[in-house]
């Protein structure tokens, strides 16, 4: 099925915002061929000046209609971008006719101002979230979100959020090998789940430059593994014992208990913004089964899968369910 997307665009965006989303889009379409068009639309049509002096060529808005996912940039000029009567009667046809709205960073400001946030639960980076709730009370942010999906409207957090967000159209649009094959080419972590904090609350309690940073990175973004007590003692060098011990000292929990804290974390961020089923989260969080991920949030957390779907909205909750290398030919380059 060929879809048509939009990336919205002003003066001062921010490039990444734009360029990351596109290259993922671009790498899922050769997978899956015809399933894109994609084109840069602003209010004012031409060349199109980032924050960073480099330019983009966009065309007219269009018809919204027209539009499969309009994506929305952030930047330095979304403020000013926001209060365009010509961008806000676009972005009000898009939520009307298009089929998804997404924004990446401060490109919420921008739905925001055209009442589409009013009531819906949206993120933006971090360090705006004081900024955005003065002035759009009506949405409900979620300043520490990765990215949140209301309905069909998505907002991610900042600028590489916004391939995190990309990824997760791509899963829904296609399927989620196509969107694991296209992170694996773009070389980035598959996947961050949407309503990840952009901080960990258990890493943020590690020693900064302690002598298992690199050994917590490595936790984190391969949580699918097995990562038992021998392995990771392997990958850090030392004798299961004394690792374990040296372990202890420096997090204050057990290895094993550290992995089922930073498993059930992600399994319920992942559930709280709208993953596909339960099964899905369980096999992404390395529970490998429903049952083992609903003994270990009952374990951290006190409540089982189904509490932490309840938080999301009507409409999301409804989606929730028990139970890379290009083609031959083609160069990343």
């Amino acid at each position: 099925m060929h879809r048509e997307l939009v990336f919205l665009i002003f003066p001062d965006f921010q490039l990444l915002d734009v360029t990351g989303p596109i290259a993922a889009f671009e790498i899922a379409g050769r997978y899956v061929p015809g399933s894109y068009t994609m084109r840069v639309a602003a209010a004012q049509p031409g060349m199109v000046p980032s924050s960073s002096g480099l330019a983009m060529l966009a065309g007219a808005f269009g018809r919204a209609r027209s539009i499969d996912t309009l994506i929305v940039a952030g930047g330095d000029g979304s403020r000013v971008a926001m209060s365009q009567s010509g961008t806000q009667r676009f972005l009000k046809a898009c939520a009307r006719d298009a089929r998804r709205i997404a924004s990446v960073c401060s490109g919420s400001y921008l739905l925001a101002a055209a009442g589409l946030l009013d009531g819906l639960r949206a993120t933006t980076h971090w360090s705006l979230a004081a900024d955005f709730a003065r002035r759009f009370p009506r949405v409900r942010l979620e300043p520490d979100r990765i990215f949140v999906r209301d309905g069909t409207i998505w907002s991610s957090a900042g600028i590489t959020a916004g391939i995190d967000l990309a990824l997760a159209l791509i899963a829904e649009n296609l399927d989620e090998a196509t969107a694991l094959r296209t992170a694996r080419q773009l070389v980035v972590y598959y996947r961050r789940p949407g309503g990840q904090s952009q901080f960990s609350e258990l890493l943020d309690t590690a020693p900064a430059g302690g002598r298992f940073a690199g050994l917590l990175d490595y936790l984190r973004t391969h949580l699918q593994q097995r990562l038992s007590v021998d392995e990771l003692a392997a990958r850090a060098a030392m004798s299961p014992r004394h690792f374990a011990r040296r372990f202890v000292a420096e997090t204050g929990v057990t290895p094993a208990r550290f992995v089922e804290r930073l498993r059930a974390e992600a399994a319920r961020a992942a559930l709280e913004s709208g993953a596909r089923s339960v099964q899905l989260v369980a096999r992404q969080c390395g529970f490998g089964d429903p049952e083992r991920l609903r003994r270990s949030l009952i374990r951290v957390y006190g409540a089982p899968p189904s509490a932490w779907m309840r938080r999301t909205t009507p409409r999301t909750a409804a989606a929730f369910r028990y139970p890379g290398s290009l083609p031959r030919g083609r160069s990343s380059r």
